[in-house]
């Protein structure tokens, strides 16, 4: 079916009496004399299009209980359990995950507002299932750099921005210094650049955080990990600091601390601070090998919403000691 403005405008009609006056197709079929399987063809670009938002409230899920877990012990506004039979794996963990994430940024995000976004492998897997949805006035801003001495251009980040800032019909800023600096001065002088300035600003006044924790070692390797931004003298350190993960190439340690990882000097991404301050810090994880990484940004105040597959859910309540739950039972 050609998308014209005149077939949208009739899928906006079709799906309105579908979903709103509770119309059969049948009904619809007659009413605006056309074939059941027009108006058939007529939902379903209405749901391709974004023009129509599903949501499942199940007040009774048996994942509910983790959900109010999480939330709880870290004061969280949101926490969403996607719920993923185990046995699976992590690659269709990690599918779920970010078919949910689409959706839900389509319910959250409004006109107006600014999204830092942190690339990588998880956020890579969410720009390939969002759904189309043109949000007015909305601003796209890359929160850390991703060029590397392997690597000299901007593409990886690039595409995953693209498609968020196509798809939302949104202004774009990437940014483009690298993922580490070689010396914390030349980030320093870099920093003081008025065009670097315009973006660290954008990214200091965002509404909204949309980011991943990296891992060291997981099922679905993070990129920051495993596309070459890192030396063997990098991962030493890391390993002598107690690293358990990072936020947009920031690393912490189990506290959640950053201070005196000498690799964070000379990091582009933000102060993992800000993601305190922030409005809506949107987190989304999957993967056992993160559980650890979650657990101590969650603790940190990193972490305003989560969005997390379940057996990873389960393993973490496991961990923040859930009476009567065993995490080998449970994963």
């Amino acid at each position: 079916m050609r998308v014209t403005p005149s077939v949208l405008r009739d899928a906006l009609t079709v799906a309105k009496l579908y979903y709103y006056n509770g119309l059969n197709t049948e009904a619809i079929a007659r009413e605006m004399s056309f074939s059941r399987p027009k108006v058939s063809r007529l939902l379903g670009l209405a749901r391709e299009q974004g023009l129509v938002e599903i949501r499942v409230r199940d007040q009774n899920s048996h994942l509910g209980p983790i959900s109010r877990k999480i939330m709880d012990a870290f004061n969280l506004q949101e926490v969403h359990v996607v719920p993923v039979p185990a046995e699976l794996g992590e690659v269709v963990w990690l599918q779920r995950v970010a078919q949910y994430t689409a959706n839900y940024l389509n319910a959250i995000l409004e006109p107006g507002q600014t999204v830092g976004i942190a690339w990588g492998t998880t956020l890579s897997e969410v720009s390939t299932h969002l759904i189309p949805k043109r949000i007015e006035n909305l601003t796209i801003v890359q929160l850390n750099g991703s060029g590397n001495t392997y690597q000299y251009d901007n593409s990886y980040a690039a595409k995953i921005l693209n498609a968020f800032a196509v798809n939302y019909d949104a202004r774009m800023f990437l940014f483009p210094v690298p993922t580490f600096f070689d010396f914390q001065e030349t980030r320093d002088a870099m920093w003081r650049e008025r065009s670097i300035r315009r973006i660290v600003g954008l990214q200091q006044k965002a509404d909204v955080f949309l980011f991943s924790i990296g891992a060291v070692s997981s099922g679905v390797a993070s990129y920051v990990y495993s596309g070459g931004y890192l030396e063997g003298i990098d991962m030493e350190e890391l390993e002598r600091e107690h690293v358990v993960g990072d936020i947009a190439t920031v690393f912490f340690r189990a506290d959640g601390s950053t201070d005196s990882i000498a690799l964070n000097r000379r990091a582009s991404g933000p102060p993992l601070e800000l993601f305190r301050k922030i409005k809506r810090s949107l987190c989304v994880v999957s993967g056992r090998a993160k559980v650890t990484g979650v657990s101590a940004a969650l603790s940190a105040g990193y972490i305003t919403d989560l969005v997390i597959d379940e057996p990873t859910a389960r393993l973490l309540a496991a961990e923040m000691g859930e009476p009567g739950q065993n995490a080998d039972a449970d994963v």
